[in-house]
């Protein structure tokens, strides 16, 4: 299955503009020629990237926009290989320099590599700079199509892209819901405690997924008798993306009051004056639906005139961003989770057939109880689906939906699809990004932070947006804690170690990343616009399952996982030796949990590589040609029971930073420097 995808590359050109200032490229510009093509690249990809923020935005109605972008996109990734072959030659000069007072075992490994793959600097420099020239020659063709598309340019910032949403009201029609009685009494309880004595009004957050159900959660206890019964003002605001401080003390008045009145009046003075004397000693219920704003400056500004209540006064907010909760709470957040399968179903029988159960359409049953399975738990996906299936009580149309994707139906017959992209479009473009990459997890994998970001360490996807300088790893730590306090990851129910992404979320991951990710599941041919991509091992994998990656040679990510399973996975030697050899640009390679013996001295010409994981494989020994792979940063070698001898120069390996060798108990020294 192929998925339109959204291009996102605004954060890939800001690494690129780094990459073109650093001392590595520098060095190897001196002669005129190569620093003249240099230049030019430069000065045209900032002359691009000043629209891209608005190719960015256009993409989504115009297909030659979009065509552009992925042209845009391909040049960009192989500029990132041209100067990544610059810093590599910086490095292995400086290693060649550095050992030239004593010789050993690894120059002459280094001096062999140099013969084969990098001749003598000026050599170098003719072959990068024909490259280069050719990465212009495309570039110039790019700047004429984009004249034509007459792309808009914006010096500062991204314009704001405005997602229109359905407003929310407090009225809920209480027989359509189901499964969230347990849920309505524990918020009540909540919104029923005496307040802390400390805070003028408390703040009750409900948090969770897009479509799992918080605004009705909050309608149903809104109406609720003994929440009636206990407020002397209640209020219902819809805040939604614009955090307008006017427009929601606005609507908070002419709630309090059924005033219209106050509708032409903008001066935020005299609006919160009024709406402080209607609130004066009273105990009120305000729920604040839907927020996004995380600024606290702009809720100190907007609480103001909630402290002259009566302390037992409540607010609840409901919001997919724990960080959102995090400014406004004073209580813990109430953490909304799935519907049974069985409440699922009853959702879809009420939004398919108009029933409570299926015991009218027997024939329905079981396609329901297998449909429900995919809603995984989201109330928004049942009723999507029910809609979907309206009146349909063709045994046939509901078998169309079950072996379909929800992603196929459009943005206009789905619920689902716009409310989980309202997730990612609030994204910041670095997010977006990893968020992306993520889409080569299979649905059910259980993962870990540190795995996580060793692979966007790997592809480089980690780079600093402010001028506080922060460890790699603990950047990409940040990164990862952002997307699981959006609701991107979610702890695992088995394992609070580790962490899953809702199937509907990964399935917007794919959707979002479109061909670029690639994850083989059966007979799909990859793409050659493919950089990423992951394959779950299996019994028997031979080289015919692999054939499709004949033609990839622009992938960077080449990942095997490992679901649980009760027997050996083998792997064809003839993805070792005749296709890993094609992949030359691969920065991640991966074959954990394979029956491997042995690996191919080939592994040493992949000269991008940052990460290689054998881990659980039965390797007796890693060839020596891995010392000469100058970027590795991470090799996972977790598990080799059989594992006797690392490379003995695996010192020289300048950027290795994580060396995992947990459990691999038959190694019978270290090398020396390690």
């Amino acid at each position: 299955m192929y998925f339109s995808g959204e291009i996102a590359i605004s954060s890939f050109f800001e690494a690129l503009f780094a990459n073109l200032a650093s001392p590595d490229t520098l060095h190897f510009a001196t002669e005129k020629q190569v620093q003249k093509e240099l230049n030019k690249l430069e000065t045209v990809l900032r002359t691009v990237h000043t629209v891209l923020a608005d190719a960015e935005e256009k993409q989504l109605k115009d297909q030659h926009v979009k065509m552009w972008l992925s042209k845009l996109r391909d040049l960009a990734f192989d500029v990132d290989d041209i100067l990544d072959e610059f810093a590599t030659e910086a490095l292995r000069n400086k290693l060649t320099k550095d050992q030239q007072a004593h010789r050993s075992k690894v120059r002459k490994i280094i001096h062999s590599f140099t013969a084969s793959f990098g001749p003598n600097a000026l050599l170098f420099r003719y072959k990068m700079m024909n490259k280069i020239k050719a990465i212009n020659s495309r570039l110039d063709d790019l700047v004429t199509w984009k004249n034509e598309l007459q792309l808009r340019e914006f010096d500062v910032g991204r314009p704001k892209r405005v997602i229109e949403r359905p407003p929310t009201s407090s009225l809920v029609n209480e027989a359509l819901v189901y499964g969230r009685e347990y849920d309505k009494n524990v918020v009540i309880d909540l919104l029923l405690m005496d307040g802390d004595t400390d805070v003028q009004v408390s703040v009750v957050p409900i948090v969770g997924i897009g479509g799992i159900g918080k605004t009705t959660l909050a309608q149903l206890v809104y109406n609720n008798n003994r929440v009636q019964d206990l407020f002397d003002v209640k209020a219902w605001v819809c805040v939604s993306e614009d955090f307008n401080i006017v427009r929601i003390t606005k609507s908070i008045l002419q709630s309090v009051t059924c005033d219209a009145s106050c509708n032409d009046v903008n001066d935020l003075n005299l609006l919160q004056v009024k709406l402080k004397e209607k609130l004066s000693k009273k105990k009120f219920l305000l729920v604040l639906d839907d927020i996004w704003n995380m600024s606290y400056n702009d809720w100190t500004i907007l609480r103001s005139p909630f402290e002259v209540g009566d302390s037992r006064s409540k607010i609840l907010v409901t919001t997919r961003n724990q960080n959102v909760s995090s400014v406004m709470k004073t209580v813990p957040d109430y953490s909304l989770k799935e519907l049974s399968n069985d409440d699922c179903l009853f959702i879809l029988a009420q939004h398919s057939i108009g029933a409570k159960d299926f015991s009218g359409h027997l024939d329905l049953k079981e396609l329901g109880e297998q449909i429900v399975k995919k809603c995984k738990g989201l109330p928004l996906a049942a009723k999507t689906i029910g809609g979907l299936l309206r009146t349909r009580v063709d045994p046939d149309a509901w078998k169309d939906v079950l072996e379909n994707e929800i992603w196929n139906s459009s943005e206009e017959q789905s619920g689902i699809i716009p409310a989980l992209r309202l997730s990612y479009y609030h994204l910041p473009q670095h997010l977006k990004q990893c968020f992306s990459y993520c889409s080569i997890i299979p649905k059910d994998y259980e993962f870990g932070e540190e795995e996580v970001v060793l692979l966007w360490m790997a592809e480089g996807m980690l780079q600093q947006v402010n001028t506080k300088r922060l460890q790699i790893e603990k950047l990409g730590s940040m990164y990862f804690q952002d997307l699981v306090s959006r609701s991107f990851f979610q702890r695992s129910s088995r394992n609070k170690s580790q962490f899953m992404m809702h199937d509907l979320i990964n399935d917007l991951a794919r959707s979002v990343a479109g061909d670029i990710c690639f994850r083989l599941e059966g007979d799909e041919k990859i793409l050659s616009c493919a950089r990423y991509s992951s394959f779950v091992g299996s019994r028997y994998n031979g080289f015919k399952r692999f054939h499709t990656f004949g033609d990839a040679e622009h992938l960077r990510t080449f990942m095997s996982f490992m679901l649980p399973n009760d027997g050996d996975c083998y792997l064809s030697n003839s993805v070792l030796i005749d296709l890993l050899p094609r992949l030359r640009r691969l920065r991640v390679l991966s074959l954990e949990g394979y029956y491997l013996t042995k690996l191919p001295d080939s592994i040493g010409d992949l000269t991008h590589i940052r990460y290689l994981n054998f881990s659980y494989t039965k390797i007796k020994s890693l060839p020596e040609s891995i010392c000469t792979l100058l970027n590795l940063q991470t090799l996972l070698l977790r598990g080799c029971n059989r594992l006797k001898h690392l490379p003995s120069d695996l010192r020289l390996l300048a950027n290795l930073q994580h060396l995992d060798i947990t459990d691999a108990n038959s190694i019978e020294r270290m090398p020396f420097g390690i």
